[in-house]
């Protein structure tokens, strides 16, 4: 018998870009405000399927390395998946950004587990991308908590601090696609 799926926007319209990231090396939440947190038991059940997608732009002095990646429960909770240290190429200006990822419950509860996939396009000029896929290591099932409100975040960190490695999230996007 056929099932039915659909798909919708989680979170209501976003008010604004996040705050920017500069002369930083710690990993921040970089998100757009109002953050979007998925209510308790949201993800409760084998094979909810989510999709989250941000994008903006970044600056940069020099070839300093930069991680982004998406978040469950900040920055402070646990990595759904991340890039490594990327080297930046020297000289971007308000160079866009892109990262999506679909992620899908492999079990539910306390320790509950979620598989998760994407990319994050990183410019290396105004008209050209290199595609870095997320998780950086191997595929495997991440722990979470399905049974607790947990903010959906994107995360960024600079690898070397300079008021001119600057990077904001103009967007994000979090969809439930079952």
């Amino acid at each position: 018998m056929p099932a039915q799926f659909w798909e919708s926007c989680v979170g209501g319209p976003i008010g604004g870009a996040g705050g920017a990231l500069a002369s930083s090396t710690t990993l921040t939440d970089v998100s757009v405000a109002p953050q979007i947190t998925l209510p308790a038991n949201f993800l409760g059940y084998v094979g909810a399927t989510i999709r989250l997608t941000a994008f903006g732009i970044f600056s940069n002095t020099s070839t300093p390395t930069l991680l982004l990646g998406f978040y469950y429960g900040g920055v402070a909770g646990t990595a759904l998946a991340a890039t490594g240290a990327t080297t930046t190429t020297t000289g971007a200006t308000n160079w866009p950004f892109r990262a999506e990822l679909t992620a899908t419950i492999r079990s539910t509860g306390s320790s509950g587990t979620i598989m998760c996939q994407g990319f994050v396009d990183l410019a290396t000029a105004l008209t050209s991308v290199s595609r870095i896929p997320i998780p950086a290591t191997a595929l495997a099932t991440v722990t979470i908590d399905t049974t607790s409100a947990k903010a959906i975040t994107l995360g960024a960190q600079w690898g070397t601090s300079s008021s001119s490695n600057t990077l904001t999230c103009q967007q994000m996007i979090v969809e439930s696609m079952t």
